[in-house]
């Protein structure tokens, strides 16, 4: 069972930014694709960006530009730097990894709220 440990979320305002971090219970070397989803009060949860082992990365068309992901080389962590924030990024930020040969693993969530 891999465990996932998310930091960084908070207040901040409209047009700002935040880092959120999320590291891994387990080895680097079992770890493929790790990223992050959110979900916002009513709607569905949906993917923000992603990150395989290899550096390829795909964004929501939403966050293009504003947000950018990166991964740890020593230990499976990874990153999203949140940079010109709207409101409508408000939600519950959630850390995946999927582990080789046996499935995803989601974090806990970090609130995000963005004020305008």
């Amino acid at each position: 069972q891999v465990q996932l440990v998310e930091s960084g979320g908070g207040l901040v305002q409209a047009g700002g930014s935040l880092r959120l971090s999320c590291v891994a219970s387990t080895t680097i070397f079992s770890i493929n694709t790790m990223g992050w989803y959110r979900q916002a009060p009513g709607k569905q949860r949906e993917l923000v960006a992603e990150m395989v082992s290899g550096g390829a990365t795909n964004y929501s068309d939403s966050v293009k530009g504003r947000f950018t992901i990166s991964r740890g080389n020593a230990k499976p962590t990874v990153y999203l730097q949140m940079s010109n924030l709207k409101v409508e990024d408000t939600a519950v930020y959630y850390c995946t990894a999927d582990q080789t040969g046996v499935g995803r693993f989601w974090g806990q969530g970090t609130q995000v709220t963005v004020s305008s």
